[in-house]
């Protein structure tokens, strides 16, 4: 199968599905990640077969042996995406075919086997249809897609699994991060890294997010809500979030973000922010940017803002930077013009209240 192909899918419908009132119930407040759809995708693969069985069936445990080899050996990666209630009722993607072809590159740099981009679109398509009343109306929410591939053959010898289970499970979600859209405090890790060159930082995979929990879970422990990391050769270079990728706006109107050179995730989301800040005549620059720049720039003046972008978060201002040594506001520590303004193009256009130039939003009802 290459990437264009695609296979029928089974559905099978859940014999007791969530009532409606109950539904409406748990969507009224959903929080992140803590509800779930009725369904789910499974697709298998087996080496010599290739990919097979697609079905949309009763979300439910996963059957496991005690060697499967994402166990041991960690083969594993993953997609978040998001579909959006319109005006009009329907449901929207947006951009689903870059994460299809990013879920393609992160499974190759884990020697997996990877699932052709076709059938990851269509397997979204299926689960959505099936589970469309999970999909919110509330302005802020949207129904978050967890696609993952994991290695699932049984043994415990060191090599890629023959056999691998695709799968795709659904969560209405509201906001983020709690209060709704402010400006967030981060803190800058001095001891741990995310990835390194030749590493696996720019694919989407389980390891690096357990890599950066603990680090994480101190940066909680000081009082902010996400953590920065830095290169990790130098320990100097600002890189990216736990979960997202960060800009900085200049009193001249210029924006920087990082480079991507390996270490960073290609994310979806920043791209699609260069894209509307440059047409929207903006000077964007991706280049090194220390985080003692960082600091230097804030003190006197010439940044006016940072913020971090990601699927889950959207565009969040960062207001309030924190490390061992201290902590330095930026600008006023409150949400920026350029920060918000590129958020409210970026949702209007995800949402359809914006026209959509760039062919970003795929219909799916």
């Amino acid at each position: 199968m290459n990437g264009g192909e695609t296979l029928d899918f089974e559905i099978r419908p859940h014999l007791s599905p969530v009532a409606a009132a109950e539904r409406s119930a748990l969507m009224a407040n959903p929080g992140f990640g803590r509800i779930f759809t009725d369904h789910m995708v499974t697709v298998r693969y087996a080496e010599g077969k290739g990919w097979y069985d697609a079905r949309v069936e009763p979300r439910a445990p996963i059957p496991m042996d005690p060697a499967t080899a994402v166990l041991h050996y960690a083969q594993e990666v993953f997609e978040g995406l998001k579909a959006y209630r319109t005006v009009d009722g329907g449901v929207t993607l947006f951009r689903p075919d870059a994460n299809a072809a990013r879920f393609h590159a992160s499974a190759q740099r884990l020697a997996m086997a990877p699932v052709p981009e076709r059938l990851f679109l269509d397997a979204l398509e299926a689960l959505i249809r099936v589970d469309r009343e999970w999909v919110p109306s509330d302005p802020e929410g949207s129904l978050y897609l967890r696609p993952f591939q994991y290695a699932s053959e049984a043994f415990l010898g060191v090599k890629p699994s023959s056999e691998y289970l695709f799968l795709i499970i659904a969560s209405p979600v509201g906001s983020y991060f709690k209060g709704g859209v402010k400006p967030v405090n981060v803190w800058v890790s001095r001891d741990y890294t995310r990835a390194a060159t030749g590493g696996t930082g720019a694919a989407k995979c389980g390891g690096n997010y357990a890599a950066s929990l603990i680090a994480q879970a101190e940066a909680i422990e000081h009082g902010c809500d996400q953590v920065v990391f830095l290169d990790a050769v130098e320990q100097k270079y600002v890189e990216e979030l736990g979960g997202m990728n960060v800009f900085f706006v200049f009193a001249d109107g210029s924006i920087v973000t990082p480079p991507l050179t390996g270490t960073i995730l290609p994310g979806i989301t920043r791209e699609s922010v260069i894209r509307l800040a440059r047409d929207g005549g903006l000077t964007v620059r991706e280049e090194l940017y220390s985080y003692e720049q960082w600091r230097a720039d804030a003190v006197s003046g010439r940044l006016r803002e940072a913020f971090a972008c990601g699927t889950a978060a959207v565009i969040t201002p960062i207001g309030v930077v924190r490390d061992r040594e201290g902590e330095f506001t930026v600008a006023d520590g409150k949400a920026g013009e350029t920060t918000m303004s590129l958020r409210d193009t970026l949702v209007g256009i995800q949402r359809g209240q914006f026209d959509d130039p760039y062919g970003w939003v795929h219909r799916v009802l």
